[in-house]
């Protein structure tokens, strides 16, 4: 079937064709193996002319075992034949107890490529391809292909699904009509079906980065503002008398701080009331009863102003300010286990724009005036419900909470649908239930003993060059990326733009797959990206057909076009029928 070998030029076999055209046709992308004495070379048909066939040389079997890479070039007298179903099962694979069927070879068609378990899912992944290229279907099937795999049922498996359009939920409902043990959860901000759970995260647990990121901070100098929120909040939510006396503490300090400036006293009495609105308790508010001596003013009466200009209660007010004054208590401990809203994280903010430290800078009081108008966009945005501050729970109860069902059985797929989202906040919840899975299982007992597989769906909206580096020293994909395989958090990111994902977590990816894409940019990317893929993988995915991917990394012997079966049932994401729309049908 193949003729002499003409020359070997790098990694390709140049051979003489003496097939029919017919024949020759049928050759292309087939592998092939060079065999003398004791060499078996694999290779790949990459281009065929009237007179020469070029072969790619992929590898080498030893033992009847596949290594990749060629260190010995075959001999020009080796003899060439077309790959046999033993040496094709040792690359593509067989079903067994350490694999599971991804899709069928679209090479050879009478063979399912198997790649190993772990080989796969031990390791970041990433998922790209066009619109319409079978994407989100390609995703539904390789997971419900996991949970068809005869030969083993991943019972305790943690798939967290970040679900950008809402589109997985038709996909894994019904997972447990595959076996009762299977068992779906969906989160969402906004329940509306029988069994769609609502997304509570603990504010409490939030850190003072996650803050940092839900306030979107955009100077070094909103951060101590926020610390000093954060220490504020805990503080209040106490309510004991130190909480409120530590209220009164705030201001009393803030007050005097109003009646010492060289501001007019008109000035003062309207900044004296701006505090007064916004930061209040019994003992200070516009009715307050402040005692004099045989007589009783209220707060607000005392800043009355005379005729000469001035306060006509000043000493009375003074006093009475001095009375709240008690520097031990901004020494107090931050108490741990309270809890509180996004509503008391306000208020507590406003404690700190009062504070003395901040009302005199103004640099820090105009950063902080910022932050105070992100937190009012916060509260009346729907996102805030997605915060829960009604009760304290650990970190712990909350990680295990999250895959528990409404039946009270164990969740193997949690869908979490931030469809509805603003990107902003839909980005900050990922990146903050992402930063707490990783946290959690890195302080795990046992290192990687339970592993969290992390989907994001439309990765290009959280994976990318952020201000996460510049504020807080670190992007938390980034960090997985680079250590969340040792302890057992895997990314699988899927994208139509790789071009805008971060390049850190795509060069620690070890396997992909990859369906059609055509836009230059985003093809130049993966080739410079990816040291392992040749210009030849890149060609054949621009012309693949929606469904069809090219595998290649760890989980992979060599690289292979998989065509992978429709999901069953299918994710919601197929295109408008506009027709039937037209037609009003």
């Amino acid at each position: 079937m193949f003729g002499e070998i003409k020359f070997i030029s790098d990694n390709i076999a140049h051979v003489e064709n003496i097939n029919t055209k017919e024949q020759a046709h049928d050759l292309m992308n087939v592998h092939v193996i060079f065999e003398s004495d004791n060499q078996r070379i694999l290779g790949e048909v990459n281009e065929i002319s009237d007179e020469i066939i070029k072969i790619r040389l992929l590898g080498e079997f030893v033992n009847d075992h596949y290594l990749n890479g060629v260190i010995r070039k075959p001999t020009l007298n080796s003899s060439i034949r077309i790959i046999n179903g033993n040496e094709l099962t040792e690359i593509i694979g067989t079903l067994n107890n350490e694999t599971f069927l991804l899709g069928q070879s679209a090479i050879y068609t009478k063979y399912s490529v198997c790649p190993n378990i772990n080989g796969l899912f031990a390791n970041h992944m990433a998922i790209f391809g066009n619109t319409g290229s079978g994407k989100s279907c390609g995703v539904a099937r390789l997971v419900q292909n996991l949970f068809n795999n005869p030969n083993m049922q991943p019972t305790n498996a943690n798939i967290f699904i970040f679900d950008a359009y809402g589109e997985y939920k038709t996909a894994f409902s019904g997972i447990n009509q595959i076996n009762p043990n299977y068992n779906y959860k969906f989160l969402t901000p906004d329940p509306k079906e029988p069994g769609d759970m609502k997304l509570n995260i603990p504010l409490c647990l939030l850190t003072l980065d996650d803050i940092t990121l839900l306030l979107q901070a955009s100077e070094h100098s909103q951060i101590p503002i926020i610390e000093r929120t954060i220490r504020l909040v805990k503080i209040f939510a106490v309510r004991d008398e130190t909480a409120n006396k530590l209220k009164n503490h705030l201001i009393a300090r803030a007050l005097l701080a109003v009646l010492f400036s060289n501001n007019t006293t008109e000035q003062k009495k309207n900044d004296i009331f701006s505090i007064i609105k916004t930061c209040h308790t019994a003992e200070f508010n516009f009715d307050s009863t402040v005692q004099g001596l045989g007589y009783t003013r209220t707060f607000s009466e005392c800043f009355e102003i005379d005729s000469n200009g001035y306060f006509g209660e000043s000493v009375l007010i003074t006093e009475y300010i001095l009375k709240f004054i008690n520097n031990d208590l901004e020494n107090i401990p931050t108490p741990e286990g309270t809890f509180y809203g996004i509503k008391e994280l306000a208020e507590a903010l406003e404690f700190t724009l009062i504070s003395e430290g901040f009302q005199n800078n103004k640099a820090l009081f105009d950063a902080a005036t910022i932050l105070k108008v992100r937190v009012n966009g916060l509260l009346s945005n729907p996102v805030k419900d997605c915060f829960d501050g009604t009760r304290y729970v650990d970190m712990d109860t909350f990680i295990k909470s999250l895959v528990i069902t409404q039946n009270n059985t164990k969740a193997q797929i949690v869908n979490i649908n931030i469809e509805n989202m603003d990107d902003t906040y839909a980005k900050v919840i990922v990146k903050i239930m992402s930063r707490m899975l990783f946290e959690y299982a890195k302080n795990a007992p046992r290192r990687a003993s339970n592993p969290y597989h992390l989907f994001l769906e439309e990765a290009h909206r959280y994976i990318h060059k952020d201000s996460d580096t510049f504020l807080i020293g670190y992007n938390i994909f980034e960090r997985i990326s680079k250590e969340g395989r040792k302890y057992g958090v895997l990314l699988n990111i899927i994208s139509q733009r790789p071009v805008e994902i971060s390049e850190t977590v795509i060069s620690q990816c070890s396997n992909f797959l990859i369906f059609k894409m055509t836009h230059p940019k985003d093809i130049a990317y993966i080739r410079d990206m990816l040291p392992n893929i040749s210009n030849e993988i890149l060609e054949k995915q621009k012309v693949l057909q929606p469904g069809t991917c090219i595998g290649f990394g760890s989980a992979f012997k060599i690289p292979m076009i998989v065509k992978m079966e429709m999901p069953n049932p299918a994710p919601n994401s197929n295109s408008c029928d506009v027709e039937t729309c037209w037609k009003g049908l």
